[in-house]
């Protein structure tokens, strides 16, 4: 009786861990479907522009992200879902950027945008 009980536990424990390995593969596919956008804001000189802010807006929820550039004008949005439409853009003092326009049908996964500082924030 010892015997088939010891099975009958070794049979839960198998199933469970399969169950626990194949739940973590599908949680690491859904990481890996998510998107990174990132790139530099350059000034009308296409020089670096730290401390620009910039503006990721996540379309179907109006959740905005900010970020703030380095000190060689890089910014970086990662986990961002890719069944959805984004708009960045950036700012620094009177300055923006266009709007550009990040579409749910594009399929990069990593994508590198450099924004340029190019027009008054209020006029676009």
């Amino acid at each position: 009786m010892k015997a088939y009980r010891h099975k009958q536990l070794l049979l839960v424990f198998v199933t469970l861990a399969f169950a626990l390995g194949s739940a973590s593969t599908f949680a690491q596919d859904d990481k890996s479907e998510l998107r990174t956008v990132h790139g530099t804001v350059i000034d009308k000189n296409d020089d670096p522009s730290p401390s620009s802010v910039v503006y990721l807006l996540n379309v179907k929820t109006q959740a905005v992200k900010t970020y703030f550039t380095d000190d060689k004008g890089a910014y970086h949005f990662s986990g961002l879902d890719p069944n959805v439409d984004y708009e960045i853009h950036a700012e620094h003092e009177k300055l923006a950027s266009p709007v550009h326009k990040i579409s749910s049908y594009d399929s990069r996964r990593d994508i590198d945008l450099t924004l340029k500082l190019s027009h008054d924030k209020g006029s676009n």
